[in-house]
């Protein structure tokens, strides 16, 4: 029972059945290699046997764990040296599961044991002796020692070269793959459970589509107990027998050779799996130590041709040498190698002049230290020289009196006048003793070069008069207004000032017309400073009881003249209307347009043609003042003119702060900044109809006009001015003036600038294709402005603000859209003086002529001329 006990741990590997296995014996248990252990190198004979029963119940097959176990085993097979006789009767042997008779089964192994005959067992081998690494023959005469000469393999008498054992080991295993089956005879039915072929003969079928029959003599016919018994017997010692595995797959034994057998035990033991392999050959060092004529390395090899050729790099260094001789950089000594550096030649002159004398202080130290190669040098902050205070015999005004110690010793040392140093007075410089703070300033000072960063700031000399762009001279740029020619004296009481707001110029040049601060709008002629026509609009807008004090009349905010040239009429805002006034001016063809114009306006009822549905109707209203013309209203300036004066009025909701006209001279828009929503109201003349573009207002708007060439609104609040597009009814861009309060606006002619006055004393000028920022800021008034605009014409603009001046700038646009615009103060116009912190309040240019007209709160209203 010991013994069987003892075989039950072994593999399940039987002896194959041979008839030369009496005289063909190979020990099995060969000196110094482990036994196999069962329960890791049996890994097929358990998957054959034991694994096949235990799975029949409890799991599936797993085909791929027994095809890799069959490819182990197929490959070990194919690895025995067989004869030419074998390989031609396998090749005839009957396909498996071509028949069921038990007689051509039995006839098929008789042919399989006839085959182990065939196989060549060398008898010169003792496989007890057989070494357990297998030396490598090296090739005759191809060997060479470590000074790189060839070695004579005869000469090594631990080679052997002959030996049998090393020859019968190599080259005898066949490393093609696994899983090749040539003829199509092997099992083939894949990923499928084998207990599902328990109750058949056959075990699947071969590539041909054959069954493949079972080996009942395999191991598979037996119990566990029947193939531990065969399994001890085939090892006992002496026995002799060969060493089978069962294929589950295919049903039937594989027997190992002696070569699979000894690569098994050779793995167990740790060592190379096969025995010719040599893990420590000897090393030849070709490359490092070597003489090339002794290796033979690119003995064969032709020179190249540039080693026949001068050399191009040491031509270069040549020239450089050259060149550097010539400088006086380098001398022959250091070419013939006398010298190795050029500083030593120059400290050797320096030693051979040692003896001569020299400047202790030369002054030029700093400068040579900053021209040497290397870091820059900074030097450290001079020590400011001593003052009178540091004198042994000072002033006695630098002496400090008892309160004055008194106060530096509550102090700081470094806030007191001299540091540590207190100034006394010696009568001699014996006298002066040492200087008990020397060596605490000393290390402190110390301190400040060691830990205080320096860095070296480069002084430029440059001129700041060089920084400044060159400007043209005022002279180049004329025409500008110059001079004051000509005054218009504004009627009133005596010894009382009328404050004149607001200024417009006729599109001819020859009517100017003005707005005072009583209501009154008048009418001069440009060229004589005559006045031509007056009319109080508070008679007009409901003020016109007899009793109504001064104080109850409103002043004119804004007046335009229209900019059509065939229109004759103007437009003033007063209180909460503006009203719509024919200048009666007019030639024939221009005072029949004129009328066609105004005759919807001066017949319009019931608030005009505004549809009561719209947000326009709560917020204005239309009315015609032919009722209340008055007697001087029937006289006309024109001999061709039918109207004059006031013709008719819109009201709103809110007080009108401006007016401007479109170019066209049919539409106007109107600024109310408290009423919110309807702020902003356009109106068309000729059709006396009205219409409010926003419904929502962002911000309390002070300004708006139109852009002179395309469909846009331009509004202005305290801080932003904001572009619509009337047709889209879309914000097109919003331009940030960085002022506090904008107080007046105009657009260039070209409609792409835009210039901003602002009570902060600030000038903006806006390149709207540049950016929605100020192109230009300029702060040239001591107040705040009132009055901003180009001319239609010159490249003119100007500037009026409380401080009684008028700026005029040369302000050049280019058509060239590379080119900045070009802005130059020219001149400054005074012809007013402040009332009331109020100056000049309102400026225009002449539509023709470089002139400029202007009027302030002194009731003064100029024109400046260029003379």
């Amino acid at each position: 029972m010991a013994r069987k006990k003892q075989a039950a741990k072994k593999p399940v590997i039987k002896e194959a059945s041979s008839s030369s296995s009496d005289d063909e014996e190979i020990d099995s248990q060969t000196p110094g290699a482990e036994p196999i252990d069962s329960d890791e190198d049996a890994s097929s004979s358990d998957d054959g046997s034991e694994e096949e029963e235990v799975e029949d119940d409890d799991e599936e097959y797993d085909s791929e764990a027994v095809d890799d176990d069959d490819e182990d085993n197929d490959d070990d097979a194919s690895s025995v040296e067989v004869s030419d006789e074998y390989d031609n009767d396998s090749d005839e042997f009957e396909e498996q599961g071509s028949s069921d008779d038990e007689e051509d089964r039995l006839q098929r192994q008789h042919d399989l044991e006839e085959s182990d005959e065939d196989v060549e067992i060398l008898d010169d081998i003792d496989v007890v002796d057989a070494p357990r690494s297998w030396p490598k023959a090296p090739a005759a005469g191809s060997k060479r020692g470590g000074d790189g000469t060839k070695v004579d393999s005869a000469a090594a008498p631990d080679q052997n070269i002959n030996d049998p054992a090393a020859a019968a080991w190599m080259h005898t295993d066949n490393l093609s793959s696994d899983d090749e089956d040539d003829s199509g005879e092997m099992n083939r039915i894949g990923r499928i459970p084998l207990h599902w072929y328990d109750e058949y003969d056959h075990i699947g079928y071969d590539g041909h589509g054959k069954k493949v029959i079972k080996d009942k003599n395999s191991s598979a016919g037996k119990d566990l107990l029947d193939q531990v018994i065969d399994a001890a017997d085939n090892n006992e010692a002496g026995g002799g027998g060969k060493f089978t595995v069962y294929d589950a797959l295919n049903a039937r034994d594989v027997t190992l050779t002696p070569r699979q057998i000894e690569l098994i035990r050779r793995l167990q033991g740790g060592a190379f799996a096969h025995p010719e392999h040599d893990a420590n050959p000897d090393y030849i060092d070709y490359f490092s130590g070597v003489d090339p004529m002794k290796s033979g390395l690119n003995s064969d090899r032709y020179e190249k041709k540039s080693r026949f050729q001068p050399s191009k790099w040491e031509k270069l260094q040549v020239r450089l040498l050259l060149h550097r001789l010539k400088c006086g950089s380098i001398n022959m000594d250091y070419l013939e190698g006398k010298v190795r550096d050029m500083n030593d030649l120059v400290k050797r002159n320096d030693g051979e002049d040692s003896d001569k004398p020299f400047q202790l202080w030369k002054g030029d130290e700093e400068d040579e230290l900053a021209l040497r190669k290397g870091p820059q040098h900074m030097p450290a902050p001079k020590v400011p020289p001593p003052g009178h205070a540091f004198s042994y015999n000072p002033p006695g005004e630098y002496l400090p009196t008892e309160e004055e110690l008194k106060e530096w010793e509550d102090m700081d040392p470094s806030d007191r006048p001299y540091g540590h140093f207190i100034p006394k007075k010696f009568d001699n410089l014996r006298s002066v003793g040492a200087y008990e703070h020397a060596v605490k300033e000393r290390f402190e000072r110390c301190l400040d070069l060691y830990l205080c960063p320096r860095a070296m700031k480069r002084r430029l000399n440059i001129d700041p008069e060089s920084l400044v762009p060159q400007l043209p001279k005022a002279s180049d740029l004329r025409p500008f207004p110059t001079t004051k020619c000509i005054e218009y004296c504004v009627p009133g009481k005596q010894d009382e000032t009328v404050v004149v707001r607001c200024l417009s110029v006729s599109p001819d040049g020859q009517f100017l017309v003005s707005g005072d601060e009583a209501g009154v709008v008048r009418l001069w002629e440009v060229q004589t400073s005559r006045l031509l026509k007056s009319w109080d609009l508070n008679n007009y807008i409901g003020n016109d009881e007899e009793d109504a004090s001064e104080d109850s009349k409103k002043p004119i905010a804004a007046i335009e003249w229209n900019p059509n040239r065939s229109h004759h009429c103007l437009l003033a805002a007063i209180g909460e209307c503006a009203v719509i006034i024919s200048t009666g001016t007019g030639r024939l063809d221009d005072a029949e347009v004129t009328d066609a114009l105004l005759s919807a306006a001066s017949s319009c009822k019931d608030g005009g043609n505004i549809s009561p549905d719209s947000r326009a109707a709560k917020a204005v209203k239309w009315s015609s003042l032919r009722k209340k013309k008055q007697a001087s209203d029937k006289s006309t300036i024109s001999a061709f003119g039918n109207k004059s004066g006031p013709i008719a009025l819109l009201r709103t909701n809110r007080d009108v702060s401006s007016v401007r006209w479109h170019r066209k001279g049919d539409y106007f828009v109107t600024v109310s900044p408290k009423a919110n929503a309807a702020a902003v109201l356009i109106h068309q003349l000729s059709k006396v109809a009205s219409q409010q573009p926003f419904g929502k207002m962002k911000g309390e708007a002070q300004l708006a006009c139109f852009h002179p060439q395309k469909p846009f609104l331009f509004v202005a609040s305290k801080e932003h001015v904001r572009i619509y597009h009337l047709v889209k009814q879309v914000m097109v861009k919003r331009l940030l003036s960085g002022c506090r309060h904008i107080s007046s606006l105009d657009v260039h002619t070209s409609g792409d600038h835009l210039v901003v006055g602002s009570l902060d004393r600030r000038l903006v000028w806006f390149d709207m294709d540049l950016a929605n920022t100020p192109y230009k800021t300029l702060k040239y008034h001591e107040r705040a402005l009132r009055s901003v605009g180009f001319h239609p014409r010159y490249p003119l603009m100007a500037s009026a603000s409380d401080d009684g001046s008028i700026h005029v700038f040369h302000s050049m646009v280019y058509s060239d859209l590379m080119r900045n615009p070009l802005i130059v103060p020219v001149k400054v116009l005074r012809g007013h003086s402040p009332v009331n912190s109020l100056g000049a309040l309102s400026m225009v240019f002449h539509p023709t002529q470089p002139w400029l007209f202007s009027c302030g709160a002194d009731g003064r209203i100029h024109l400046f001329q260029d003379l």
